[in-house]
């Protein structure tokens, strides 16, 4: 779809207001090309000695009326169109986001956080831009020239009219030259504004680090540097589009010179009068309008082209991953089993497998430990139970069916996630909390938060539950919002609960203390099912299954005593892990 097309369907959708906002130019039109023949005609009047007193007062007094009535139409105008153009903003606005949500992990490794947010932003005024403001100047300046050069030509001279138009095609041709420019001016404007972007939200995201690591005088420099680029982008921009200015400038003052010219003339002869080239001096001053129209209609287009160029690669994007499951899962009792079978996979761009053949089943109500070294897959295999991926081969299985036919809403509630790096948004902590369950009492927020052993942290705070967090929990240690994001799982009614080396974070005693809430929590929901990866062994060391995972293969499994009683890598890592506890108690 192109920008025109998008334009086109976006006007007959709402064809009310820009047929009012049409009316309403037309009529202004109208009321400005009347203007100079009854200025004419008034001078005439007076060198003829035929228009004095009550009646001079009378024609000044509906010049005035039009005035007014053009004001108000103006008005009028613009209520109704922009209106119009915003709604097609908050539109594509809408439009990006519900894409963007939909959208799995590979599509933002593929896309830049900085570019996405400029699209919403600068790219979509662009086209709003167009769809108004383009649109309202080229009915405008259209019609308005129609009914100018009409009234010059038919309403006072042929000739005269004809002759003032020979400088516009070489004019037309210098508009045409100069918007291939603007084009590619504001292509290279939007390009560079999206990299200013993607380092001010980087830089902002990473500013502790920057501070920590003495990097912040060379990611100003950085900034300095890419602000100065985009500045120059729309500099050159800018000035092409003030190319159009001198073009209109010098078409008009060569019309006006020929119009006086051979108006003077057609005078001398007698062939025209005053009052009537009067008329055609201010019909050609009226020009100025539709020529300074046409050059900021092409800008805003190209503009709005150059946007959209960037716009329409994401908004149809094909969805990385596709919701065509209508299944609803079964009752918590039934849903919380799972099962890996054959499981293998690569992340794109990866020849490597980052599963490879997993087979794994756990039935309802069972806990079951991940561990390994770090790159083994342990957090790919939650990723595939979410859904985040899609698996290679083999499928994931949750209460008997394959997650794909699974409605995705439905998956989603079925499992608590807490990642290794959990985010918390800008509001206050019980807010955090009760994510996903809005709705829950204070009194279930304290005891989630309590079961995650941040109760006491929350209740030293100032504010205490509503204590605001900051951008991504910056106001709280990495503990604490490791605790914080596992009430919030807690608190949540999902069947499963998914913790990705979530204790990772908090010393030994504070882990052994959440780990025994978890014991008593599965006594009070002995359906809900646990899958925990972790490198401490002590966190997985209750679980009745615990599978070693090594480059994406299944190399032990068992409970703990019978891994320890195997010798393998699991064992070995326990004694390593129990000496250095020892260590450290010392």
């Amino acid at each position: 779809m192109t920008l025109i097309q998008l334009i086109a369907g976006f006007v007959a959708r709402h064809r009310r207001a820009y047929a009012a906002s049409a009316l309403m130019l037309l009529s202004i039109a109208l009321i400005t090309v009347w203007i100079p023949r009854q200025v004419g005609q008034v001078v005439d009047g007076l060198v003829a000695h035929r228009l004095q007193g009550g009646g001079l007062l009378r024609e000044l007094a509906w010049l005035l009326l039009a005035a007014l009535a053009i004001y108000l139409l103006r008005v009028g105008w613009r209520l109704a169109l922009f209106a119009a153009a915003y709604e097609l903003g908050r539109e594509l606005r809408t439009r990006l986001y519900r894409q963007l949500s939909l959208q799995g992990p590979g599509f933002f490794q593929a896309e830049r956080t900085g570019d996405l947010m400029a699209l919403a932003t600068n790219d979509i005024d662009a086209v709003e831009m167009a769809a108004g403001e383009a649109l309202l100047a080229a009915f405008d300046g259209s019609l308005t020239l129609l009914l100018v050069v009409a009234m010059m030509t038919l309403g006072v001279d042929w000739r005269l009219g004809l002759a003032a138009l020979l400088p516009f095609p070489l004019m037309a041709l210098a508009f045409w030259r100069i918007s291939e420019h603007v084009h590619q001016a504001w292509k290279a404007s939007l390009e560079r504004f999206s990299g200013l972007n993607q380092h001010v939200q980087e830089a902002l995201s990473g500013v502790r680090t920057l501070r920590a690591l003495g990097l912040t005088a060379r990611s100003t420099g950085q900034f300095h540097a890419l602000a100065d680029h985009a500045g120059e982008a729309a500099y050159r921009a800018q000035r092409w589009e003030a190319a159009y200015e001198p073009a209109v400038g010098m078409t008009l003052a060569s019309a006006v010179a020929i119009a006086l010219g051979l108006g003077g003339w057609l005078v001398a002869r007698g062939e025209l009068s005053i009052g009537s080239l009067t008329s055609f001096t201010m019909y050609l001053g009226q020009l100025i309008w539709p020529m300074f129209a046409a050059g900021w209609v092409l800008s805003l287009l190209e503009r709005g082209r150059a946007a959209w160029a960037r716009l329409q690669p994401v908004l149809d994007a094909p969805l990385s991953l596709r919701d065509e499951g209508r299944a609803a899962l079964p009752a918590m009792a039934d849903s919380a089993g799972i099962a890996f079978a054959a499981l293998a996979f690569s992340y794109p761009g990866n020849p490597r497998p980052a599963l490879d053949g997993v087979e794994l089943a756990l039935a309802p109500g069972q806990t079951l430990g991940l561990v390994g070294p770090t790159g083994a897959g342990k957090s790919t295999l939650l990723r595939l139970l979410l859904r985040q991926f899609e698996p290679d081969r083999g499928q994931v299985l949750l209460g008997g069916l394959p997650v794909q036919q699974i409605a995705l809403p439905a998956l989603r509630q079925a499992l608590a996630w807490v990642p290794q790096e959990p985010f918390l948004f800008s509001a206050s902590i019980a807010e955090n909390i009760a994510l996903a369950r809005p709705d829950a009492s204070p009194a279930q927020i304290v005891e989630a938060a309590t079961l995650a052993a941040v109760h006491a942290d929350i209740a030293a705070l100032p504010q205490g539950y509503d204590t605001l967090v900051g951008e991504r929990g910056v106001t709280l240690s990495g503990g604490q919002r490791q605790r914080v994001a596992i009430a919030r799982a807690l608190l949540s009614e999902a069947p499963i609960l998914l913790l990705d080396d979530a204790l990772s974070a908090v010393d030994t005693g504070t882990e052994t203390q959440i780990l025994g809430h978890l014991r008593t929590l599965r006594e009070r929901h002995p359906e809900r099912t646990v899958i925990i990866v972790s490198h401490r062994l002590s966190a997985v060391m209750e679980a009745e299954q615990i599978a070693v995972l090594r480059q994406g293969r299944i190399t032990e499994r068992g409970d703990h005593a019978s891994l320890l009683a195997q010798g393998g890598w699991y064992a070995t890592q326990w004694r390593y892990q129990q000496l250095e506890a020892s260590i450290d108690a010392l």
